[in-house]
């Protein structure tokens, strides 16, 4: 019996920042295979994916020692749906949900080049000199001003991620023994996918388009990210398994972003036979749909 959603999606996208020092700005990283790859920590992709599905529109925090997540009998992942992601609840009794979709890190496809970008706020500490009638070049005017340089890592580079979600675990919390409406558990499900779909990120300011380029998936009996092993880009190159193709004909699809993303795109379209974006997607909703008989 089927009983989740597993997708592996190659992402062109940045990473998100770690820790700063003084006024320089560092991309998170992990090391394996005797290198380092820039990653999007699967916090950061996940809190990004439940923003932009409307998870979140009615989330509500307590605090009580430190910021969480407000659960109630009335408030649970049954009606609530910012809780879908999973909670703990330390206010008076300890009441703890696993979350019902799961997501790895997206980690890059190549080793680390590290790109520093340089920037200064000098128009706006201009702006402030002028306002009050004196000049930047005078010496302690700068700071005066407020005139601050700052750098920062850069990278956007194709990524490779997982997502999963258990069918049979959405719009439940045992906690408080509540379960949605079957209509309510598909949305939430396709409200995910959608997001996946078209994601955009926003990173220091600027708009990152981290749409598919290539995905692969569908509905499994295995609660697990099934082509986690399998989805391998190399020099922009998509490595054409014959595990790749296994797993695939194993009641999976597969759909690619056509426009030379991929050096290999002809090998890709002619080994794999990939939908479309549009008809991969379309093509699961409905599933989803059906699985909780719609």
């Amino acid at each position: 019996m089927k009983r989740a959603v597993t997708l592996t999606v190659v992402a062109n996208m940045t990473s998100n920042y770690s820790e700063g020092l003084g006024n320089i700005s560092s991309v998170q990283k992990i090391f394996k295979e005797q290198h380092v790859y820039a990653v999007r920590s699967r916090e950061s992709l996940k809190n990004a994916i439940c923003v932009q599905a409307g998870l979140y529109d009615d989330l509500e925090t307590s605090v009580d020692g430190a910021a969480q997540k407000l659960v109630s009998a009335e408030k649970n992942a049954a009606t609530c749906r910012a809780l879908e992601g999973g909670y703990m609840s330390t206010k008076e009794l300890t009441y703890i949900r696993n979350s019902s979709f799961y997501l790895t890190d997206a980690i890059a496809c190549d080793a680390f080049v590290n790109e520093t970008r340089f920037h200064n706020n000098l128009y706006l500490a201009s702006n402030q000199a002028k306002a009050n009638g004196f000049s930047l070049q005078v010496k302690g005017n700068a700071e005066k001003a407020g005139l601050m340089p700052y750098q920062y890592e850069y990278d956007k580079s194709m990524k490779v991620y997982s997502l999963t979600i258990d069918l049979e675990m959405v719009g439940k919390d045992e906690n408080f023994q509540a379960e949605a409406e079957p209509e309510e558990k598909a949305d939430r499900v396709l409200r995910i996918l959608e997001a996946v779909r078209s994601l955009s990120l926003v990173v220091k300011g600027n708009l990152d388009n981290a749409e598919p380029l290539f995905i692969a998936g569908g509905l499994s009996e295995r609660k697990t990210h099934y082509f986690e092993n399998v989805v391998r880009v190399k020099r922009g190159a998509l490595a054409i398994t014959q595990d790749l193709k296994d797993k695939l004909s194993e009641d999976f699809s597969c759909a690619l972003l056509r426009g030379d993303n991929f050096s290999n795109e002809d090998e890709i379209v002619k080994e794999l036979d990939p939908l479309s974006m549009k008809q991969f997607f379309e093509q699961l909703e409905e599933r989803v749909k059906s699985w909780y008989g719609l």
